[in-house]
C-alpha cells in the first residue's frame, strides 16, 4: 500500500488486516491519520526476529499512551504527556515480507486538536502547513464595541506647526504603490471589519501620511499595552519604504504589530498627526512608558500628546550611534566604550553615575561634543540607574539585534519596494499568529522541565508562561555562580556585594525585608520583568524562598489575559491554572458524552448553566459575571451609548440617512468643544461628490459582514501620486487634514 496516502482525501480510518510494504510506510500511514484526527504520535515498540534478525513487530501510539513511570524521590522530574490513553496501532510481519494491522485502538481519553495538530512534535518536521488568514482572522475578532475618547489638547504647538516650511510636503510614493496600499486596506476591512486606517493629505489634497492598525493589534494593545516602542529605523536610515511601527510585546514575550505608518517626512507636525491617531485607534489609552530614538522632534511631540507617559529612548540606539558621533575618536574608541559601559551599567547612585560621565568627558576631551552634552540632559530618559521603578517588558536591549524589533527586519529590506511590503506585511501578519498560537499551546499542553531542586523554580513552574518560566530558569541555575558578601545595614534595609562569577562582574543588591523590596544594579527586573539571579541568591540567603508578589507581573504569567489581577498567593495561582486544566479536560468529555442526544444534550446544558449560577453565587453573593448575562431584548443597547459617543466622520461609501442634527448629544458646550479641538483629529469622508455625513465612532458602532456595493465598483486609478478623486473634492481641515476609515456602516 502507498506510504503517500491523503487521508484527507480519502477519508480512511486504520482497520484490522490493512496491509502496507514496510513498517516504515505502516507508521507514515498512522502519522498522516494521526493529523487529520488531531493528536501527535509516537513509535512504542518493535521486535526483531531471534532468527533472522529482522523486525517482525512494531507498535506506534498517540503521546499520550501509558503512564509516566517516575521515581518518588526524584528530584527532577521530567514532563510528561503520559495520561493513560489507549489508542495504539498494532502491526506485524506476514511471510512474504508484507505488513498488515493485527490490532487498532482508536478511541482516545483526552481531547483531540486537528486545528492544531502541526504543533504536535512529531508532525513539525517538513510541515508547512498555514491555516487559512481569513480562517486566522475570524478567530481572533472582537466584536465587543468601544467607546472613543478624544486624545490629549496640544494647542502648545499650534503656531509652530503652523509656520512649518515642510509641511506641504507630500508622501514619495512610486506610480502603482497607491493602488497596492488601497487593495491592501479593501482586503484587511473585508477580513477584519475592526480594521482602522487613516489618510493626511496636505493643502494641495496629495498623500502625505498614511497609518493602518488591524483588530489583533487594538486588541493585543489592550491587554498588552504598558510598554510600546515607537520604531523610526525604517524611515531614518532612509528605506524606500518610509515605514514606521509601533510595537509591543505579548505575555510569551514574542513581538506585538500595534500599527503601522508611511510618513512623508520627520516634522513635528507629522509626528503629532501620527501619535494622535494611533493613540485614537487605541481607544484613547497612552501607554505607561514609550520607547523611542534619541530624537528632538520625536520628544516634542510626544510630549505634547502623551504628557503622561514616560518616554524613555532606546538603548541600543544610544550605544549604535556612539562611532557614528564619535568618529573623530575612533583610535581610542575601544577605550572609550568600555569606560562608557562601566559608567552606565555599573553606576549605584545618580551621583556616581555624574562623577563616572564627567571623568569620562575629561578623559577623552569631550565636554564641548553637543551630542554628549545631549546624551546627559537626557539621562533620565536612558541611564539604567534613573529607570528603577520604571518597566520595559524586554523591549529595551543594548543592541538592535537583541531587541524584539529586530525580529520585524526580516520582512522589509533597504530597497523592498511598497508591492513588495504589502506582500510581506500580510505574511507577517500570519507568522505572528502561528507562533502565538504554538506559544500558547505549548504553556497549556506541555509541562515545564524542572532543572533544580530550587523552591523559586518550583514555585514559577506553573505561574510563568513557557517562554518567560525558560528565562528566569537561566537566572535561578545563575545563582550557583553567585557569591555575596554583606556590604551594609541602615535602616532595615541590608546592601550587599555579590560577585557574579559567570560574567566576572560585581553587583549591588539592596534588600529591604520588611517591605519584601529589593533591587539590583543589573536592572534585569526592569529592563526583562522577573528577578535576576543576584537578587535571588540574596533572597535565598536570608531565608526568604517566594518571589514576593510584587516581582511576578500578571503580563508574564499563564492568567495574563484574565480579567482578575494576581492579588493572591502565588501558590493558588498555580492551583488555578491546574483547575483550570482538569476543568477543560472534563468539559471535553461531557461534550462528547451530551452531544450524544438530544436528551444528553439538555441534562449538560442545563448542569452547566446551574453551576456557572452557583460559581458566581460562590465568588460574590451579589456581583455577577457579565460574560454569561443574557443580551436579548437589548439590540438597543449600543445604540443608545453611542449617543453620548464623540461623533466623528468616517467610511469610505456612503453612510446611512439620518434626518438628526449632527450636533453631538450630551456636549451642549459646543463653543468650548471647538475651541479644544483646533488641532484635534478632523475626521471626513464623501456621502457622494459634494456631501458629508456624520456617523457612529469606529470603535462603537455595529459593523457589516459583507462589503458594500460600492467597494466593488470603486477604482483607485487616480491614485499615483494623488488621492482618489473623491478626496479632491473635500475642503481642508483646519490644520490636520485627515481622512479616518474603518468598515463602513450597511445601508
Amino acid at each position: 500500500m502507498d506510504s503517500g496516502i491523503n487521508l484527507v482525501n480519502l477519508d480512511i480510518d486504520p482497520h484490522d488486516g490493512m496491509e502496507f510494504d514496510t513498517n516504515e510506510a505502516a507508521y507514515a500511514f498512522y502519522k498522516e491519520y494521526a493529523k487529520s484526527v488531531g493528536f501527535g504520535t509516537a513509535k512504542l515498540s518493535s521486535r526483531r526476529s531471534r532468527a533472522s534478525k529482522e523486525f517482525i513487530d512494531a507498535k506506534f501510539s498517540c503521546i499520550s499512551y501509558g503512564i509516566k513511570q517516575q521515581s518518588d524521590d526524584a528530584v527532577n522530574p521530567r514532563p510528561s504527556p503520559k495520561i493513560g490513553c489507549k489508542a495504539s496501532l498494532h502491526v506485524k510481519r506476514k511471510p512474504n515480507g508484507k505488513w498488515y494491522i493485527h490490532k487498532f485502538v482508536k478511541e482516545h481519553n483526552h481531547e483531540l486538536l486537528p486545528e492544531q495538530v502541526h504543533l504536535f512534535r512529531s508532525h513539525r518536521d517538513g510541515d508547512n502547513h498555514k491555516n487559512d488568514s481569513q480562517t486566522l482572522w475570524g478567530k481572533v475578532l472582537d466584536v465587543s464595541s468601544k467607546q472613543f475618547v478624544s486624545s490629549q489638547n496640544i494647542n502648545c504647538l499650534e503656531n509652530y506647526m503652523r509656520t512649518q516650511e515642510e509641511k506641504g510636503r507630500r508622501l514619495s510614493l512610486e506610480p502603482g504603490d497607491a493602488p497596492h496600499l488601497l487593495d491592501l486596506f479593501m482586503d484587511m476591512q473585508e477580513i477584519d471589519p475592526r480594521f482602522f486606517y487613516a489618510v493626511d493629505l496636505n493643502e494641495d489634497h496629495c498623500l502625505r501620511n498614511i497609518f493602518w492598525v488591524d483588530s489583533k493589534g487594538i486588541d493585543d494593545y489592550t491587554k498588552f499595552g504598558d510598554v510600546i516602542s515607537f520604531d523610526t529605523t525604517y524611515f531614518t536610515n532612509k528605506y524606500r519604504v518610509p515605514l514606521v511601527v509601533f510595537i509591543g510585546v505579548n505575555h510569551h514575550m514574542q513581538p506585538t504589530l500595534l500599527g503601522c505608518a508611511l510618513i512623508g517626512d520627520g516634522t513635528v507636525y507629522t509626528f503629532v498627526w501620527l501619535v494622535k491617531t494611533w493613540l485614537m485607534a487605541m481607544d484613547g489609552k497612552p501607554p505607561t512608558v514609550i520607547l523611542t530614538d534619541q530624537n528632538k522632534v520625536l520628544k516634542a511631540a510626544i510630549s505634547a500628546v502623551l504628557p503622561q507617559s514616560r518616554h524613555c529612548l532606546s538603548l541600543w540606539n544610544v550605544l549604535e550611534l556612539i562611532p557614528q558621533r564619535l568618529e573623530y575618536i575612533s583610535l581610542w574608541l575601544d577605550s572609550f566604550m568600555e569606560k562608557f559601559s562601566e559608567c552606565i551599567f555599573n553606576s549605584w547612585t545618580g551621583e556616581q553615575f555624574t562623577q563616572r560621565w564627567l571623568m569620562l568627558l575629561e578623559t577623552f576631551k569631550l565636554h564641548d561634543d553637543e551630542w554628549m552634552r545631549s546624551l546627559y540632559e537626557d539621562r533620565f530618559m536612558w541611564v539604567p540607574v534613573f529607570m528603577r521603578g520604571t518597566s520595559f517588558v524586554g523591549l529595551c536591549a543594548p543592541s538592535r539585534d537583541e531587541s524584539l524589533n529586530s525580529s520585524f527586519d526580516k520582512y522589509i529590506g533597504a530597497e523592498t519596494s511598497v508591492g513588495v511590503f504589502v506582500e510581506q506585511y500580510k505574511l507577517l501578519l500570519e507568522d505572528r499568529l502561528q507562533e502565538e498560537a504554538k506559544a500558547e499551546f505549548e504553556s497549556w499542553h506541555e509541562e515545564p522541565e524542572l532543572k533544580s531542586p530550587s523552591p523559586f523554580e518550583k514555585q514559577m513552574a506553573f505561574v510563568y508562561t513557557h517562554e518567560i518560566f525558560k528565562k528566569f530558569q537561566v537566572e535561578v541555575l545563575g545563582a550557583a555562580a553567585c557569591h555575596l558578601k554583606k556590604e551594609k545595614d541602615e535602616n532595615g534595609c541590608i546592601t550587599y556585594g555579590v560577585k557574579d562569577f559567570e560574567v566576572d562582574q560585581e553587583y549591588m543588591v539592596e534588600w529591604a525585608e520588611l517591605k519584601s523590596q529589593i533591587c539590583c544594579s543589573c536592572c534585569l527586573f526592569e529592563y526583562r520583568g522577573y528577578l535576576c539571579r543576584h537578587a535571588i541568591v540574596v533572597l535565598q540567603m536570608s531565608g526568604v524562598f517566594t518571589i514576593p508578589m510584587k516581582y511576578v507581573q500578571q503580563r508574564w504569567t499563564n492568567v495574563a489575559l484574565s480579567e482578575h489581577g494576581i492579588t493572591e498567593k502565588l501558590d493558588d495561582v498555580q492551583a488555578k491554572v491546574l483547575r483550570y486544566n482538569d476543568l477543560c479536560r472534563r468539559a471535553i468529555i461531557l461534550g462528547e458524552e451530551g452531544s450524544l442526544s438530544q436528551e444528553s444534550y439538555d441534562l449538560s446544558l442545563s448542569a452547566i448553566e446551574e453551576a456557572l449560577k452557583q460559581c458566581a453565587t460562590a465568588r460574590n453573593p451579589v456581583e455577577t459575571d457579565p460574560k454569561f448575562i443574557s443580551h436579548s431584548g437589548n439590540s438597543n443597547t449600543i445604540e443608545e451609548e453611542n449617543q453620548d459617543g464623540v461623533t466623528t466622520l468616517s467610511g469610505l461609501c456612503p453612510a446611512p440617512q439620518s434626518n438628526k442634527s449632527s450636533k453631538v448629544p450630551g456636549n451642549e458646550n459646543n463653543a468650548a468643544s471647538k475651541s479644544n479641538m483646533k488641532l484635534g483629529l478632523e475626521v471626513a469622508t464623501p456621502r457622494t461628490q459634494d456631501t458629508v455625513s456624520h456617523s457612529q465612532t469606529p470603535a462603537t458602532r455595529p459593523t457589516p459582514t459583507t462589503r458594500p456595493a460600492e467597494f466593488h465598483t470603486f477604482s483607485p486609478l487616480q491614485f499615483p501620486t494623488m488621492v482618489p478623486g473623491f478626496f479632491q473634492m473635500l475642503a481642508p481641515a483646519h490644520f490636520l487634514n485627515t481622512t479616518l476609515h474603518d468598515k463602513p456602516q450597511p445601508d
